[in-house]
């Protein structure tokens, strides 16, 4: 179960998290929990390394980078004791992660997972420090913006996790975005290749590393709310069904609506003349619709409801 900032931003927060940990452990599952640093610290922390040196050495700022987790980490294993949970933190280093020498993107050599199935096998949940791990000579280094989830990708692979659990203030991935297009329903499930198509097209999602690493050593995602216990959405290799799904994208000439995966190539060109689009055009498993002068968000709309017609999007969920 990975825990993004946002669900980890004050106390009350925190005993939601472990909460949810507990909740899982009364299933009969073994927690390993991978947090990342509270609310803004990480950004907190940059600007004050700013304000201290014009240029903050890469070794010393991903030091003062990797404290942020740490933080998470520390008092999440807190609340869970709080809760007659046994837990332990464990830095990046303490839970196995052996990385390159790039500060600020290193990437992981090898990931040595014994600490952290010891303390599982002794009934406790290990909360690692997300983002971070240690090189050749010991040194602490960051895996870039978003390493939390690579983290988690990792460690799910090496645990043979049945599953990567991904927690956020989201619900899950819909089929546009609600706040543009409120008929947008929360998708049940999805590939790995129709998630990374919808992050390149606009929509933020999960950082592309991770997943592209996820694809690779086929762990299975869910994306769910750290605050609602609802189902999200699974990425795996396949997903059932007749899907489309919508985003905004910001092309040369300006925004554009992007539609990802499902109609064929005909049925599409036709929900979008009904939907008004003054012309279409295909690019890295996309077809991207110019609105001409309507808007693009008002073309998503129409384009979402043309599709939803069509049988698109016969998912029951839109909670």
């Amino acid at each position: 179960m990975k825990f993004g900032g946002t669900s980890l931003a004050d106390a009350g927060k925190l005993r939601f998290a472990a909460g949810r940990i507990k909740a899982a452990r009364r299933k009969g599952r073994a927690v390993a929990a991978v947090v990342s640093a509270p609310g803004e610290t990480t950004d907190e922390l940059l600007a004050l390394a700013g304000r201290v040196s014009p240029r903050p050495p890469a070794r010393e700022t991903d030091a003062l980078l990797s404290c942020g987790e740490l933080i998470s980490a520390s008092l999440l294993a807190m609340a869970l004791d709080a809760l007659g949970v046994p837990a332990v933190s464990l830095t990046g280093a303490q839970a196995g992660f052996l990385t390159d020498t790039s500060f600020g993107a290193a990437g992981i050599k090898e990931l040595s997972p014994a600490r952290v199935m010891k303390e599982l096998r002794a009934g406790r949940v290990a909360v690692v420090c997300g983002f971070q791990g240690a090189d050749g000579r010991g040194d602490l280094t960051t895996l870039g913006r978003g390493g939390s989830d690579l983290t988690a990708v990792e460690l799910a692979h090496a645990l043979k996790a049945g599953c990567c659990e991904l927690l956020t203030d989201v619900k899950g991935v819909y089929s546009a975005n609600p706040s543009l297009v409120p008929e947008a329903r929360k998708v049940p499930a999805m590939t790995y290749g129709e998630l990374e198509t919808l992050a390149l097209f606009g929509t933020e999602v999960r950082q592309l590393r991770a997943l592209r690493r996820a694809a690779a050593l086929g762990v299975r995602l869910h994306l769910r709310s750290a605050f609602h216990p609802g189902e999200g959405t699974l990425i795996s290799s396949r997903a059932p069904g007749r899907r489309a799904f919508l985003s905004l994208h910001e092309g040369p000439a300006g925004a554009e609506a992007a539609v990802i995966g499902g109609p064929e190539p005909a049925e599409l060109a036709e929900a979008g003349r009904r939907a008004g689009a003054a012309a279409f055009r295909r690019e890295k498993g996309a077809v991207l619709f110019s609105p001409g002068g309507r808007g693009a968000a008002d073309l998503l709309r129409k384009l979402h409801a043309e599709l939803s017609a069509a049988g698109f999007m016969t998912w029951k969920s839109r909670d």
